[in-house]
């Protein structure tokens, strides 16, 4: 099937909306909306299949009889009632929603069917016959305005949600490295190196790297409010027990899967800010989330150093606090949070009107998925991985990241050699030093939010439809930025002949370019492959969350063995070597991206090889989906991005 099938699907769909079968108005009479309203969110029927599309266009209207006496119902509001631009959101949904967690539900029902047959009904009774249309008893959202959907939520809700979830996330970032400053003393109460106890740093980020491949699947299952809300509990234990460990090995265990339910927020917060706003405003959202991201790490080690220093409380409590942290969030989601995805959210719908009516068929779309775990397996970790080594743009970019997310967490072991070793603070204070890199991070995000109205007027002037290669001028600042962040650390931080403000002072550039790489380069993915966003985000995540866990490991004897003004110079000059990687792209990324299997290319570019959704029985009639000209992109891998 042509780049196109999907744009003439909608066509098709389209020309069948504006058939005058009802008092609805017709295509013409329908309101102008804004391209916000067009893009890129989960809607309607989300997760419907193109052969349920297809009947949808030729049924016609009826009513649903409820089974009570004087009851009636009509018939649920569906995309024949929607206008054009509901049903781009409707099919881009779907495509996304299968690009993850699957629904090739019809090849699955043909080979259970081939080994066994259906089981008698029971009691004598032959089976019922199927539902008259099965799409007259799907529940939709009333509308683009209907209350129900998160995005339409008054702003006092969102804000009250975002600040929940930006505390939720922070607290999992500040965990990972809040045990650095008690890895001395970690060593000594167990008596093993500090290079032994360092691993409780390295496996928490390792945790990081295998948790959105359990979490991002489940939250596009089940919803965002339950793997939050679980995962908060199994944090709040995990640290819990960390803090009690009688041995270190407990101790490293009860790291890893802190780690791995901590990855929970990471994955999956960003999902629900993409629910709750538009395209307007979602780039502003995932800004200030992310910082919560990138300031959480450095504001963990002044006072874990702290805490070590003060006898009366000692290593332990670094773990405790982190466990009173995180069963605040836990209270706090489990009671204030409420359900974002539209899918599941019309799922509640659904039984909400079973139980009111007493019409059993009436049902989402979601819940007609079936998991397949060689399906889950394939999305989730096969295709993350042919991305991750087979596109240029996804492994170059991904080497980048991997590269500046281990410098983050080697400047947990770089930062106390220098202002504890060379300037002789103390743990804490030395801490204190990290906000150099605070302050640069929060001037890369208020920068990246003041080019926002500069972007919407150019997704404005181009019809809603995203040029990945915008998001890159930031990236190319912050590696320039981050390299000599790098060198300037390095030559005032050797020797404490140069007062300690100096290379504090540094932290200013590596702080501004560490934000400035991660928030526009993960957009730039986001942007370049769409529909597999997902995957190519995944990828990302896996390589960047090796390299956090492996780079602090080997800190302390790079600096030592070569001082730190060489093994600084060492890393600037890696990181200058790296600067044009964001500036090829910027030049020739629209000719790699037409030349590749997987990233859309709106038309101009040649048919995408595989689709996302990996087969073709998921969408029916023998076609392939492919990417059109309605803007997509999957927000739920900005999820895994962090």
């Amino acid at each position: 099937m042509g780049p196109n099938a999907v744009d003439r699907a909608l066509e098709a769909a389209e020309h069948d909306a504006a058939t005058p079968i009802s008092p609805t108005p017709t295509h013409h009479e329908l309101p102008h909306r804004t391209s916000a309203e067009i893009e890129r969110v989960i809607s309607a029927s989300s997760v419907s299949s193109a052969s349920s599309s297809h009947s949808a266009r030729s049924r016609r209207p009826s009513t649903v009889g409820t089974g009570i006496v004087g009851v009636g119902m009509s018939r649920v509001s569906t995309s024949r009632d929607l206008p054009p631009t509901e049903l781009g959101r409707i099919q881009t949904a779907r495509s996304q929603h299968s690009a993850t967690v699957g629904r090739s539900i019809r090849s699955r029902r043909s080979r259970a069917s081939l080994v066994k047959p259906l089981p008698p009904f029971g009691a004598g009774k032959p089976y019922p016959p199927l539902l008259p249309n099965q799409e007259d008893f799907v529940v939709e959202f009333d509308g683009p305005d209907d209350p129900l959907h998160a995005q339409n939520w008054p702003m006092a809700k969102k804000l009250l949600t975002a600040t929940m979830l930006g505390y939720t996330t922070m607290i999992a970032s500040f965990g990972s490295s809040i045990f650095s400053a008690a890895t001395r003393a970690v060593a000594a109460d167990f008596g093993v190196s500090p290079d032994v106890s360092l691993l409780g740093v390295s496996l928490y980020v390792l945790g990081f790297a295998t948790g959105p491949t359990f979490w991002a699947p489940l939250s596009e299952l089940k919803g965002r409010r339950l793997p939050l809300v679980a995962s908060m509990f199994g944090f709040t234990i995990f640290n819990l027990a960390c803090g009690t460990a009688k041995d270190l090995q407990t101790v490293l265990i009860t790291r890893f899967f802190a780690g791995f339910f901590g990855a929970c927020p990471l994955a999956v917060v960003a999902a629900v800010f993409s629910d709750m706003f538009d395209n307007r405003t979602r780039g502003m959202a995932i800004t200030v989330f992310s910082m919560t991201v990138f300031t959480g790490p450095m504001l963990a080690p002044f006072i874990g150093g702290f805490m070590v220093e003060d006898e009366s409380i000692g290593w332990r409590w670094t773990a405790y606090l982190i466990a009173i942290m995180g069963a605040v969030a836990f209270i706090i989601d489990l009671i204030f949070l409420e359900e974002t995805y539209p899918p599941v959210i019309l799922v509640s719908k659904a039984a909400e009107l079973r139980r009111r009516t007493l019409n059993w068929g009436i049902h989402a779309k979601q819940e007609e998925i079936e998991i397949d775990v060689k399906e889950l397996i394939t999305k989730n970790f096969s295709r993350p991985m042919r991305l991750l080594f087979c596109e240029p743009i996804v492994t170059l970019l991904s080497v980048y990241m991997a590269f500046i997310y281990g410098l983050l967490y080697l400047f947990l072991t770089a930062y106390p050699f220098v202002f504890m070793g060379v300037h002789g603070m103390s743990a804490g204070v030395a801490g204190l030093t990290f906000f150099g890199m605070i302050i640069g991070q929060i001037i890369a995000g208020v920068t990246v939010l003041m080019q926002q109205p500069w972007y919407a007027r150019k997704l404005a002037a181009n019809n809603g439809v995203p040029v990945p290669e915008w998001r890159l001028p930031s990236v190319i600042a912050g590696g320039v930025a981050f390299a000599i962040g790098l060198f300037w650390f390095g030559w005032t931080g050797f020797t404490k002949d140069i007062h300690w403000i100096w290379p504090t002072l540094s932290g200013l550039m590596t702080g501004f370019g560490i934000a400035s790489i991660f928030l526009q380069a993960l957009n730039y993915l986001v942007d370049s492959y769409l529909m597999f966003a997902a995957s190519a985000i995944a990828g990302n995540t896996f390589l960047r969350s090796l390299a956090g866990a492996a780079f602090p490991l080997f800190a302390r004897y790079m600096f030592e063995g070569m001082g730190t003004q060489w093994a600084s110079t060492l890393l600037g000059c890696i990181g200058v070597a790296l600067v044009p990687i964001p500036v090829i792209f910027y030049m020739y990324g629209d000719r790699i991206r037409a030349k590749s299997a997987y990233a859309p290319t709106f038309g101009a570019g040649p048919e995408v090889a595989e689709s996302e959704t990996g087969d073709d029985s998921e969408l029916g009639h023998g076609e392939k989906e492919a990417p059109s000209s309605v803007p997509r992109t999957d927000m739920d891998a900005a999820q895994r991005a962090v």
